[in-house]
């Protein structure tokens, strides 16, 4: 029994190591000057990426829209895993995969047109950026002869850092979505009605 337990204990040693070497380059310390790259950026250091996070935050968020607007699961997860990892990716990736399976979002059905951060805040803890962030996403749902304009607010706690060379959401945790008040829904006009 206690050499089942050791060894267990000794895996699970041996893989969080594994993890933070992967997650933090040379052994538990970002560098100072070492770049890592966002999607539409140019490669920023982790003093860059804290100046610039009314920019980087939007950017990887843009890229997990993206993620749920596809309908392959493979798709999804391959996009997602591009601007997320840990914690983030699983959550974010059940998320989406559970919109399928309850019945909808069969096809693509949403184009984001714009995100904008609102009372947005960031703060670094070593390597990391820990941003309290709150945006507002424009976008059109629906299918082509139903088209709604939407505009949604969300708030969430996001963890963002370098992670095998690129800056990814590590960490997730939605605080509130509020549909009241970002945008207006309305039915698209008739393709006859639209005239040149």
């Amino acid at each position: 029994m206690k050499s089942t337990s050791l060894v267990a204990a000794g895996v699970l040693v041996a893989g969080l190591a594994l993890g933070a070497a992967a997650f933090w380059p040379r052994g538990g310390a970002v560098s100072e000057t070492e770049t890592y790259t966002a999607p539409g950026m140019e490669p920023m250091t982790i003093t860059g990426a804290q100046v610039e996070f009314w920019r980087l935050t939007p950017a990887l968020l843009l890229v997990v829209y993206e993620a749920f607007g596809q309908t392959e699961e493979a798709a999804i997860y391959d996009t997602l895993a591009s601007v997320t990892h840990g914690d983030a990716l699983e959550y974010l990736y059940l998320e989406r995969v559970g919109a399928m399976k309850g019945g909808g979002l069969e096809e693509a059905d949403q184009k984001i047109h714009e995100i904008q951060l609102l009372n947005t805040q960031a703060s670094r803890a070593g390597g990391t950026l820990e941003i309290d962030a709150t945006w507002q996403v424009i976008g059109t749902v629906g299918h082509a002869e139903h088209l709604h304009v939407r505009g949604n607010t969300y708030s969430a706690d996001l963890t963002v850092a370098p992670v095998e060379g690129a800056w990814r959401i590590t960490d997730f945790v939605l605080r509130e979505v509020n549909r009241d008040t970002a945008g207006e829904t309305f039915e698209a006009p008739p393709e006859d009605a639209v005239t040149n």
